[in-house]
């Protein structure tokens, strides 16, 4: 773990969470409404059901203050990263990279050999990071205007 992403305590989303994963989620992913031309769906998700039903995570700092969140689902595809969201203001602290690492940690324990995740074609700095760390693209499908790629990452117990 670096030590940017060691500055994040890891905890389990809780029903008091719901406006700050909110609104992380929304502040994270309104940058791409101009690119995209619509609204990105992390931002129109129901988070207090998320946080009910699903697995959510969110990264806090020392002040207490939500700076990440994550939403991790099962599926028929597997283990699925469903939202990863940074709030602009904690892009570059290790957050992402924290929550990232959690999500894979969590998979393998839950008996996973991979995980996986999609993105908006046209949010090619995540394409590109999602790469980087070891996702590959195996599928891309369009839907309701936009077209999702798909990428799975393999995942070895260290």
């Amino acid at each position: 773990m670096s030590a940017d992403a060691k500055r994040w305590t890891l905890r389990r989303a809780t029903p008091a969470d719901v406006a700050a994963v909110t609104a992380c989620a929304v502040e994270a992913f309104r940058t791409y409404i101009p690119r995209l031309g619509l609204t990105p769906r992390p931002m129109t998700r129901d988070y207090a059901h998320a946080i009910a039903h699903l697995q959510v995570w969110v990264a806090e700092g020392h002040e207490q203050r939500i700076g990440a969140a994550l939403l991790l689902d099962l599926t028929d595809e597997g283990f699925l990263i469903d939202v990863i969201a940074v709030h602009p203001d904690h892009q570059g602290s290790g957050a992402g990279r924290a929550l990232l690492e959690l999500a894979e940690r969590e998979a393998l324990r839950q008996g996973h050999a991979s995980i996986y995740l999609f993105t908006n074609e046209k949010m090619s700095e995540n394409l590109a990071l999602y790469q980087r760390i070891g996702y590959v693209e195996y599928r891309r499908e369009s839907l309701d205007g936009r077209t999702r790629v798909y990428l799975r990452k393999p995942l070895t117990s260290a």
